[in-house]
């Protein structure tokens, strides 16, 4: 196979599999508690992450300073917290809707480098004022998109994720981006299970509870999302153009959109299409004019890519 066709396959492939981590989120968030369910997922992940960095360099690689683990411990609450949020919302937002509120993650990062000071060029501050729009059209009460409330956290969920990625290059994490995610993943994941564990009923944490798809969901987030989702992605911060590859931004959400339709019957509006329009236009139009790799974020949440997107 000839690299392009190489670069090809790994670019559907994140697009395909990040695209298809809301379905998982929202099948998983069925029957299984949410905070719990994202806590199970980001721990295993974790764990994970250090069997590759022990396998590949040896456990001396995962010896890291007291300010790098504290560092990784802020950004790994902040990220796996807000897919938390997910598993929440998505019972109550449509998965297409929540995608393309968590594609502005973009947009809210350019207004914290604009709140710290920094100077982006007009046409990236022109596509921010169009992005939120978007969002105001999507979030805007009535329209059956689901209850405000529901749809507010969803855009703290976003902002939760511009946060912890803003400031993560800001913070003294590991310089390996495969040592920085396991703990943030790690780290982030088991405060969340202990707090699914001390919030919820134990009814409601017994597995004979949980549905077979909700199972095959949170597998489905483990093996596929995060394992293969990152190992792609990884392989194409380094063998293809940081331009090409940020094309996931605004490739995720209409993977979600189409998914939800055709599994979750869930109904294409006219203002989900405009709201869409909107918001890809505004992250396409951020994403090409912000180009450095500091500045590019994963949209579905997952903490391994978003600090391979941040080192690399």
């Amino acid at each position: 196979m000839s690299h392009r066709a190489q670069v090809w396959v790994a670019l559907w492939t994140v697009y395909i599999v990040w695209g298809s981590t809301y379905l998982g989120i929202e099948l998983a968030g069925e029957t299984i508690p949410g905070v719990f369910g994202a806590g199970v997922r980001f721990t295993i992940v974790g764990l994970i992450m250090f069997g590759i960095v022990v396998w590949r360099r040896g456990s001396q690689a995962l010896r890291i300073g007291r300010a790098e683990l504290a560092s990784a411990a802020l950004v790994g609450l902040l990220l796996p917290g807000a897919n938390a949020i997910l598993f929440v919302t998505e019972q109550h937002v449509p998965i297409g809707l929540t995608s393309l509120i968590i594609a502005s993650v973009p947009l809210w990062m350019l207004m914290l480098r604009l709140a710290a000071g920094e100077r982006p060029d007009r046409v990236a501050t022109l596509g921010l004022l169009v992005g939120f729009a978007g969002i105001a059209v999507l979030v805007r009460p009535g329209g059956g998109s689901g209850p405000l409330g529901y749809l507010l956290l969803t855009v703290v969920a976003a902002v939760a994720w511009a946060v912890g990625s803003f400031l993560s290059p800001r913070l003294a994490v590991p310089k390996d981006a495969l040592v920085a995610s396991g703990y943030e993943t790690f780290i982030g994941g088991l405060v969340l299970a202990v707090i699914g564990l001390a919030t919820t009923s134990s009814s409601d944490l017994d597995p004979s509870g949980w549905s077979e798809r909700s199972i095959l969901g949170l597998v489905y987030l483990i093996l596929v999302g995060s394992v293969v989702g990152y190992t792609a992605y990884a392989w194409l911060l380094g063998n293809a153009p940081l331009g090409q590859v940020a094309t996931y931004a605004y490739v995720n959400p209409v993977v979600a959109i189409a998914l939800g339709v055709i599994v979750l019957d869930e109904k294409l509006t006219l203002r989900v299409v405009l709201g869409a329009l909107l918001i890809l236009a505004a992250v396409a139009i951020v994403v090409k004019r912000e180009s450095e790799p500091g500045e590019l974020v994963g949209a579905d949440g997952h903490a391994t890519e978003l600090a391979a997107a941040r080192r690399s």
